[in-house]
């Protein structure tokens, strides 16, 4: 039985909290969160709590504990987890800069614990699928790649309103807007397809005169695929999930495809017919798709399940840390070049 911790129990925290719990040969063990109201969820399943994570860290016997904390206060968690000799599910970004990220990495690699950030984009089924035609050579050589992820980021709806927690728009707390934020994601996702990309060109928007940006748009080239691919977030969007402004295209020699090829025309009636089959699946003794009917919160299960997996089974973890810093080296490179343009 893999015994596991969590670390944050705010609205990512409790997301990997209840996926926790459907996990095969897994136990959660025990959270921390400083604040009471977000400790009830644990709770009321029974799982004990701590109002500090060292306190945690100090008193369990952890296999691996997941890491859902602010920007800010991730590097001295991680560092006193690795400490403790306990692997490690964190949220991504992996750091607020590329410094911060490397010193993460020698803590880790100093304490031989192993370390996966939560890029779940990877595991969304349409980008699974595109993956596949990708590496079958369905799409032939990609010339072009655009990536796109527009939403209100942690701005909520005026229908929906919610108050933004102070560190989100602080740089030197969150690290960045929305570059960090969500072309976190899709910079990952294009560096997992092609590999090696490098900056061509970038532009960071301020619409709403933020003390981060609240959009980018960035251009970069796989020097290893010799592939362009253009980048494109922003927190603008007034939209209310389950509309979501996510996609992935791929122009090839052989054709076009892209991620909305694949993904639902209509959340409403993905949810009903997954939920049918769910229920199918119940009766007849099959296992459940956790979380299906949402289509996109399934890959977090999806990759919680397989670190978990990963280490029950002393395989390679299906995410690197050095895949993660060159994620960061990239956004690094980002922002530097936009403030030499300022």
């Amino acid at each position: 039985m893999l015994k596991l911790g969590l670390i944050g129990m705010g609205k990512m925290g409790q997301l990997h909290f209840l996926n926790s719990l459907h996990l095969k040969n897994v136990e959660m063990v025990a959270v921390a969160d400083k604040l009471k109201k977000n400790r009830k969820m644990a709770e009321s399943y029974n799982v004990k709590t701590y109002d500090d994570y060292a306190r945690l860290l100090s008193s369990e016997d952890l296999d691996a504990v997941i890491i859902s904390l602010p920007n800010f206060l991730r590097e001295d968690c991680i560092s006193q987890a690795a400490e403790r000799g306990v692997d490690l599910f964190v949220d991504k970004p992996l750091a607020r800069s590329l410094a911060e990220a490397q010193r993460i990495d020698a803590k880790v690699r100093k304490e031989n614990v192993r370390m996966m950030t939560g890029v779940n984009y990877r595991y969304y089924d349409s980008v699974q699928k595109l993956k596949s035609m990708l590496d079958e050579g369905r799409i032939g050589d990609v010339v072009y790649a655009t990536a796109d992820l527009v939403i209100n980021g942690p701005l909520g709806h005026g229908r929906v309103p919610s108050p933004v927690p102070e560190w989100w728009l602080s740089k030197e707390q969150a690290g960045g807007g929305a570059l960090l934020d969500l072309g976190y994601h899709l910079i990952d996702l294009l560096n997992w397809m092609f590999g090696d990309l490098k900056l061509e060109y970038c532009k960071l928007g301020h619409r709403f005169q933020l003390p981060v940006e609240d959009g980018a748009m960035v251009v970069l080239n796989s020097g290893k695929s010799n592939v362009n691919c253009c980048v494109n977030v922003g927190w603008f969007s007034k939209t209310i999930f389950p509309n979501f402004n996510f996609r992935v295209n791929l122009h090839g020699t052989v054709g076009y495809k892209s991620t909305d090829t694949f993904a639902p025309k209509s959340l409403h009636v993905h949810a009903v017919k997954a939920g049918a089959g769910n229920f199918l699946r119940r009766i007849t003794g099959k296992p459940l798709k956790y979380l299906w009917y949402t289509y996109y919160y399934h890959s977090f299960y999806c990759i919680l399940d397989l670190f978990c997996n990963a280490l029950q089974n002393d395989t390679e973890l299906p995410v690197s840390l050095n895949e993660e810093l060159e994620v960061m080296k990239i956004i690094d490179d980002i922002y530097k070049h936009s403030e030499r343009l300022v």
